[in-house]
């Protein structure tokens, strides 16, 4: 019984028994009330989420997140002034990925999304542990999908040198089903193509059809696209694996992800209400924007420099 709430009980004899009942459903009233008032909602947290990527790839993952989660503001830092991530050491991106974190900390966001698979493999428990703010990566999310979806459990990987070097792809689904077969394919000339020129060029298709090739031969019947610039040759994908195949798209797995993290930690902003986006490059702001809409599929009008380009990667984070 709560303090305060008093339930006078009848004398033994004719009506005791409804007394009892009626002095019951007095006490689970009154307790319903004090855990309703324990479990309101919390305060909205009007604190932007952190997006960082190599280059406009991670914008497929910002797509998502606009379209699952309208009322969230965001930053999204691009790299592009060190694009690509793939072909650097580990050590290299691992330094470039601290330095994005940092920058996004000190924009005051509620959580950080690492959207490059290069920058994930290569440093995020190392990041989880080095910052106090919430950090997610596309590894996770995109294998536990991908182990869900396997029918023949022969899973391929398409992504880039650092992100298949690192492993990271095949211990993830190996520690969701030791059973599963992992194929990776280092994709080394896709990113760069991709977000350079015409995602239906004859050189794309070329290039798409021998990384894809050792996965057919294999019998994958599940392949994730462990680069975020890669759903926008999933049509062409498709096409070439057939469509008894199914594809992993890393960047729905993680809006997924970010919604269920809000909701947990209690940290969503306002419902109902329209989100803002914002946007920083460390290369060309123009070149950012022009590419940039195409991944995004909405309009970027302003995009700011942040110089931190120009600092040297050995000394990044």
């Amino acid at each position: 019984m709560l303090h305060g709430a008093h339930c006078t009980m009848p004398a033994a004899g004719r009506g005791w028994g409804n007394g009892l009942v009626e002095c019951l459903a007095m006490e689970r009233t009154i307790q319903r009330g004090a855990r309703g008032r324990l479990e309101a909602p919390p305060p909205p947290d009007r604190r932007p989420i952190g997006v960082f990527d190599s280059g406009v790839g991670g914008l497929t993952v910002l797509h998502e997140c606009l379209v699952n989660l309208p009322h969230e503001d965001f930053v999204y830092l691009g790299d592009t002034g060190w694009f690509p991530y793939g072909s650097r050491t580990l050590e290299d991106v691992r330094s470039l990925a601290f330095r994005n974190a940092s920058f996004l900390v000190a924009q005051q966001v509620k959580l950080i999304v690492v959207a490059c698979n290069s920058a994930a493999a290569a440093a995020l428990p190392q990041l989880q542990a080095a910052f106090d703010t919430p950090i997610v990566g596309v590894v996770m999310p995109g294998a536990r999908a991908a182990v869900q979806e396997t029918r023949n459990r022969r899973v391929g990987l398409l992504a880039t040198e650092a992100t298949v070097r690192s492993a990271s792809y095949q211990q993830a689904l190996q520690t969701l089903d030791a059973g599963l077969e992992v194929y990776p394919v280092a994709c080394p000339r896709l990113a760069p193509m991709i977000q350079e020129g015409d995602v239906f060029s004859e050189e794309i298709e070329q290039a798409v059809r021998e990384y894809v090739a050792p996965l057919k031969a294999a019998g994958c019947d599940t392949v994730i696209l462990g680069c975020t610039h890669y759903p926008l040759v999933s049509p062409m994908l498709r096409r070439l694996l057939g469509p008894s195949v199914s594809l992993i798209n890393s960047a729905e797995e993680i809006a997924r992800e970010v919604a269920e993290i809000l909701e947990r930690k209690g940290i969503a902003n306002i419902p109902r209400r329209e989100g803002r986006y914002r946007f920083f490059a460390t290369g060309d702001p123009e070149m950012f924007r022009q590419i940039g809409a195409r991944f995004l599929q909405l309009p970027i009008r302003e995009v700011t420099r942040w110089p931190g380009a120009e600092r040297d990667v050995r000394q990044a984070g």
